[in-house]
């Protein structure tokens, strides 16, 4: 994937990218005490249109996340003018192809003290060229990891943390070192959490389940859209609930989602083959159905792509 990108929004306004420094003694670098949110925007050749998903409910989520951190963002920023300096700041950038987005809050205070009351913070957001964030979507092998899912008593997973990250990087290498491509996360009480960075559906018997977001598991943009679509347009249920790790090696078939991930299928766990080890056919359906409607193609979901460039 490129990083090519020339802008940031950084203390409220557009800057050059190499202008949207922070210092090493700020206070998020020292101890993790950020938050971040990820979007996509997607790029309809044909009608020659960028188009960002589900950018009110990301934005949304993001300054939920800003309120477990005790941070005003919200008295200082709306979501509209979120999302305002995020369309602002993909016009800079004159992106023809699918982006990423990742807005960021952070305590910016020089201090050195572990705490969240008494310290400033900050907003800043960039865009860069984005791609596939695993290659093998199509028939992704996957390993359930040594590492246990944190838990929201210690740092909750609804909101996207940056200190919590730390915990996915430790299952995301521990898989990629044993040659997989990722890892499924089991919570506290041994059940299925989630992959290191993606929520995690099943299907078992026509049937789609998923953890409830009360097993330590992100309250995924994705995971709500799947969920109606699964229900509106292929009419299979998702039900929320405990999973038990041997359920998933015995489903029928096995999904990722999430905005970076987008929707991989998952064709063996361990030394488990998944259905027939071949993309099954309600994911290969949902894939389908996903990324037309993500770049604007399909009119019944129109209103969860808001478009870039203004048109005449």
């Amino acid at each position: 994937m490129s990083t090519r990108n020339r802008y940031a929004f950084f203390r409220g306004e557009i800057v050059p990218i190499e202008k949207a420094n922070v210092s090493i003694m700020t206070h998020a670098l020292h101890y993790g005490t950020g938050c971040f949110a990820g979007l996509r925007a997607y790029w309809n050749e044909e009608e020659k249109q960028l188009f960002v998903f589900r950018i009110v409910d990301h934005f949304r989520r993001f300054i939920n996340s800003t309120r477990l951190l005790l941070m005003d963002t919200a008295n200082r920023y709306t979501v509209e003018q979120l999302v305002g300096s995020t369309l602002d700041l993909l016009r800079r950038e004159r992106y023809l192809e699918d982006a990423y987005i990742r807005p960021l809050a952070f305590k910016s205070s020089l201090e050195i003290g572990v705490r969240l009351h008494d310290l400033d913070d900050e907003v800043a957001m960039f865009a860069i060229p984005f791609g596939r964030y695993l290659q093998n979507e199509e028939a992704a092998r996957v390993t359930i990891s040594s590492w246990r899912r944190v838990d929201d008593n210690a740092i909750p997973a609804r909101g996207k943390i940056t200190g919590s990250y730390a915990n996915s990087a430790l299952i995301k290498t521990d898989a990629h070192m044993k040659g997989f491509d990722e890892a499924i996360v089991l919570n506290q009480d041994g059940h299925v959490s989630e992959g290191s960075a993606e929520n995690l559906f099943i299907i078992r018997d026509g049937v789609a389940y998923t953890p409830s977001v009360h097993e330590n598991v992100l309250e995924g943009i994705n995971r709500r859209t799947h969920i109606q679509l699964l229900r509106d347009e292929l009419g299979i249920e998702t039900v929320e609930r405990p999973i038990d790790r041997t359920e998933v090696l015995l489903a029928d078939e096995v999904f990722f989602c999430g905005t970076g991930v987008q929707i991989v299928s998952v064709a063996e766990i361990d030394s488990y083959t998944i259905g027939s080890g071949r993309m099954g056919p309600v994911v290969g359906r949902l894939r389908e159905l996903f990324f037309d409607i993500v770049r604007g193609k399909v009119r019944k979901y129109r209103e969860w792509c808001t478009p870039v460039y203004l048109t005449d």
